[in-house]
């Protein structure tokens, strides 16, 4: 007897379309529970909408450095990422653009080719430290505050398609904050947790949270040597500037961080480049 084809070709296209759906509702599971899961690019991590790492199979990691009221390394970190020949991205907020003591940096880092985008206007907390899901601003406050922020960076002609990137004040955001984000035209990332690199704006007087730069330069390394990974696709959060208080500089040890990073074949890029790989 001859296999009726129509009927088996039937029962495949059936069975395909129960894998096709099985696969959505299992997405749509993980990306609405707010664990980790995959970005719409490969081998990205998002985390509650953002995305807080680039492709993890390939050498390539962002410096990323942030700034409000504080910007003391700013020259510092200007020259050396010219000398070293490195392409960084700067997060600042309104409050930074506008402050005419950072206008000579602003305008290095921007004539030197380095990624400037925007860390909110007025650096507003947007969710409750304990309560993550807990807004503290509103729609229109976020977008108002959004909005005013790429104002600032128009007026160092940096347009929202020259800025599509958008860190939160804090790094601290929700589900909520992201599709804001969106909705705005823009993508929200945040930095890639495993290090204390995020904790260079600590100082002595805050006792047991306070983390010296010794020890945020090792966390970084040892993160690496211990990972299959490593720090691939990492954006390695960093302060511009940090409160006097703390006289122990993390932005001093970025020669030598760029230095061994290098050192261990790892090629430092833009957030830009990190994330259309």
């Amino acid at each position: 007897m001859r296999p009726n084809f129509y009927a088996l070709a039937s029962r495949l296209i059936a069975f395909v379309a129960v894998l096709m759906v099985s696969g959505f509702v299992i997405k749509s599971f993980v990306m609405s529970s707010g664990i980790i899961s995959p970005s719409d690019k490969k081998n990205q991590i998002k985390v509650k909408g953002a995305i807080v790492r680039g492709d993890t199979t390939v050498q390539k990691l962002a410096l990323v450095f942030t700034g409000d009221e504080f910007g003391d390394g700013g020259e510092f970190v200007a020259t050396t990422l010219k000398q070293k020949k490195i392409k960084a991205s700067f997060f600042l907020t309104g409050n930074f653009y506008r402050n005419p003591v950072f206008h000579s940096v602003i305008k290095k880092l921007k004539s030197d080719g380095h990624y400037l985008g925007s860390h909110s206007d007025k650096h507003l907390l947007y969710c409750d430290w304990q309560k993550r899901d807990s807004l503290l601003v509103t729609k229109k406050e976020f977008t108002t505050d959004l909005a005013n922020s790429y104002k600032e960076l128009k007026r160092w002609n940096i347009s929202s398609a020259d800025a599509p990137y958008f860190l939160p004040p804090y790094e601290w955001y929700n589900d909520s904050i992201a599709v804001w984000t969106q909705q705005a035209g823009m993508q929200l990332v945040n930095f890639t947790s495993g290090t204390h690199s995020n904790a260079d704006y600590t100082y002595p007087e805050m006792a047991d949270r306070y983390v010296s730069s010794e020890r945020i330069y090792q966390s970084i390394l040892t993160y690496e040597q211990k990972h299959d990974s490593g720090l691939n696709g990492f954006m390695l959060l960093l302060h511009l500037g940090t409160d006097p208080r703390r006289t122990d500089k993390f932005y001093r040890y970025l020669p030598q961080l760029i230095d061994e990073l290098q050192n261990r074949n790892y090629r430092l890029v833009t957030v830009p480049d990190l994330l259309n790989s």
